[in-house]
């Protein structure tokens, strides 16, 4: 599921109006979920497993720096920011894993993130894999969210996809991530990321879009309207 989102932050690669980073060539991020037919994971995990993906790929050294993704990972971030989630199982997982990428598993979600690529140049065990259909659900309502680690906050009153929703988590980590200072980027990445992915009541809703955290609004590419808000990103350092 291709997803960008957007947040009304002057030359922010979330913004929903066009800017220079529409002139610039444009990355994706792919994240490939693990769906066997026998066994999906959760929802709820296969949310917090994406949105820890995004965040180990940007906290990875070979993402900064010299390392050997910084200049796809530059580029990416220069100009909009894009994820695709796609699904694998079988052999199809086997040829994912043996590309470069780093696989996140969750309780048992397992997701594989890649450096990004070109909106056209993906790779061709990436570029045959499924984007429609990923519905996932969860067997047993999620425990409630403590406040001590981050909360990714969904929309209650947008009915999404998962693969929508996992590419909208991730934005919401990346926002968190972009807003931290260096120690906190640092607490977050030694303690393993951790987070969680809830969906609160409407009014805890609002309160939450008005709070000053980051707010995902999506672009509305596909699935719901333009400057829908997705995501809060509710990390206790950003309160």
């Amino acid at each position: 599921m291709s997803n960008d989102a957007t947040t009304p932050v002057p030359d922010s690669p979330f913004r929903p109006e066009p800017g220079d980073r529409d002139l610039a060539p444009q990355f994706v991020l792919p994240l490939v979920v693990r769906i066997e037919r026998a066994a999906p994971p959760p929802r709820t995990d296969a949310l917090e497993t994406a949105a820890r993906a995004v965040l180990v790929m940007l906290g990875d050294e070979r993402s900064t720096g010299d390392g050997e993704w910084a200049r796809a990972m530059r580029d990416w971030q220069d100009a909009r920011i894009r994820k695709v989630v796609r699904r694998a199982r079988g052999a199809e997982w086997r040829r994912a894993e043996a590309l470069p990428g780093i696989t996140v598993i969750g309780k048992t979600a397992e997701v594989r993130v890649f450096p990004p690529v070109p909106l056209d140049g993906w790779p061709k065990d990436l570029a045959r894999l499924q984007v429609s259909g990923t519905d996932l659900d969860d067997p047993e309502p999620p425990v409630d969210a403590g406040l001590s680690a981050p909360v990714l906050w969904m929309n209650p009153d947008l009915d999404m996809s998962a693969g929508k929703a996992m590419a909208q988590a991730g934005h919401g980590a990346q926002l968190a991530w972009w807003e931290l200072d260096d120690a906190g980027r640092a607490a977050w990445r030694d303690a393993g990321y951790p987070l969680a992915v809830r969906t609160p009541d409407r009014d805890r809703w609002r309160a939450l879009t008005t709070s000053g955290l980051p707010v995902v609004r999506d672009a509305g590419y596909t699935e719901i309207a333009p400057g829908s808000c997705t995501v809060v990103a509710d990390h206790p350092a950003l309160r």
